[in-house]
């Protein structure tokens, strides 16, 4: 007792570096042993907590303005949200339905586009169709166990997908009800001195994630609605829902689009067995992405978190490889709230700074703006900006400046949930 004491509600223990970094890699193979092997309790819990962080504005709302109770407020919202999830996968599922019914037309596209792909294999490489048959047929032999231990891991990130599709909703509803009772058990961790720094660090994490959440909603649809416009000038069937799925399937990073992708050009031979409405496919999605990657993302999603490509990319790739895709789609927020706690803990700084983003995006060349990507003129650039007067950052664009006191909120209904 007297240790935590010392360390939790005193003055900081000051450790010599060796110590430090001893500290530090076991802390750091605790957290990830823990986050392993009990993935199927935290990926939900984390998962219900951008929910509830999303959430939270709409029963604000309906409790401040509308005079809801508070829990008849907080199940209100989780129906809402529960309502247009329902909704959507609903809606793909007729749609993939009707998709399905035209399979023989897919097989039979297919099984053209087939035959000409050995044509030109027996062409160029002179194997006969009986040697490409058997080379197939080795193929699909010596990867026959492969194919039934993915599909039993699939059946198996099936089943705990629909547990989670049920639980999630159960969580994001309990820490929208006890949202107050969490805030001061946090409260009750810290000396009275650093409740400032927590409720600085408290609105920050709140503002990041809604605003990085509302960024990938605000990509997800403009997405859906570019391939979905694209395929339907290109006279796709199923255009709209194959949108759709493009958008969602974005949300995943890298293997996302991919399987996208995929499933287009398998819809495209409901219609017609052309080639070059194939290729028309690919350009789209292609297009669609340059667009996505370049403007989107920059503009929308990126500005919303500041956090550099090297870490966003290192952290996805440690969130798929622990966690699978629900890894890769929290590495993000999960490096935004580090992020945020990091810039407010002194001896924390250097590696808020170490995940930041704080490059120009954009430099001006004979009165055109384009993009900077040179990190020695951005230095220089960086140099100048600073020696001018810093800006002042605002909630609003009336230039009423952005104060702690604004994240204070209690239950009396004086939060800023509902301002833009």
């Amino acid at each position: 007792m007297a240790f935590y004491k010392s360390v939790f509600m005193n003055d900081t223990v000051r450790l010599p570096f060796y110590a430090k970094l001893a500290l530090t890699l076991l802390s750091l193979v605790a957290i990830f042993t823990i986050l392993y092997f009990g993935q199927n309790i935290i990926i939900p819990l984390l998962l219900a907590l951008l929910f509830a962080i999303l959430l939270r504005p709409v029963s604000h709302f309906l409790k401040s303005k509308l005079r809801f109770p508070h829990v008849i407020a907080v199940m209100f919202s989780v129906f809402l949200f529960v309502i247009v999830v329902a909704g959507i996968i609903t809606f793909i599922s007729w749609q993939i339905s009707g998709i399905a019914n035209d399979w023989n037309t897919i097989k039979n596209n297919l099984s053209l586009h087939i035959d000409n792909l050995q044509e030109i294999v027996r062409d160029n490489f002179n194997l006969s169709k009986r040697e490409q048959k058997k080379l197939l047929n080795e193929a699909t032999e010596s990867s026959l166990n492969t194919g039934k231990d993915i599909l039993g891991s699939t059946l198996m990130s099936f089943t705990a997908t629909l547990l989670n599709l049920l639980i999630i909703p159960i969580y994001t509803f309990l820490i929208l009800l006890y949202r107050t009772h969490f805030i001061k058990f946090l409260c009750q961790l810290f000396k009275p001195e650093y409740h400032n720094t927590l409720n600085d660090i408290l609105c920050q994490v709140k503002v990041s994630v809604q605003s990085y959440i509302t960024g990938l909603m605000i990509q997800m649809v403009t997405v859906s609605t570019l391939t979905a416009v694209g395929f339907m000038i290109i006279g796709v069937k199923y255009a709209i829902v194959l949108g759709l799925i493009t958008g969602i399937l974005n949300l995943i990073p890298y293997i996302g689009i991919l399987f996208a992708g995929f499933l287009s050009v398998i819809a495209t031979l409901t219609g017609s067995p052309d080639l070059s409405m194939i290729l028309s496919v690919v350009i789209v999605i292609v297009i669609v992405q340059l667009i996505d990657n370049n403007l989107i993302v920059t503009m929308i999603v990126s500005s919303k978190v500041k956090i550099n490509a090297l870490a966003s990319i290192v952290g996805i790739v440690i969130g798929g490889a622990m966690c699978g895709v629900p890894g890769m789609f929290l590495a993000i927020p999960i490096l935004a709230i580090l992020k945020v706690i990091f810039d407010r803990i002194e001896s924390l700084k250097p590696w808020g700074y170490l995940i930041s983003d704080d490059l120009p995006k954009t430099y001006t060349w004979r009165n055109i703006t384009l993009p900077l990507f040179d990190s020695e003129t951005a230095k220089e650039i960086t140099q100048t900006i600073t020696e001018s007067k810093p800006p002042v950052f605002t909630k609003t664009t009336t230039g009423e400046p952005l104060t702690n006191d604004d994240c204070a909120e209690n239950e009396t209904g004086k939060g800023n949930d509902n301002k833009p």
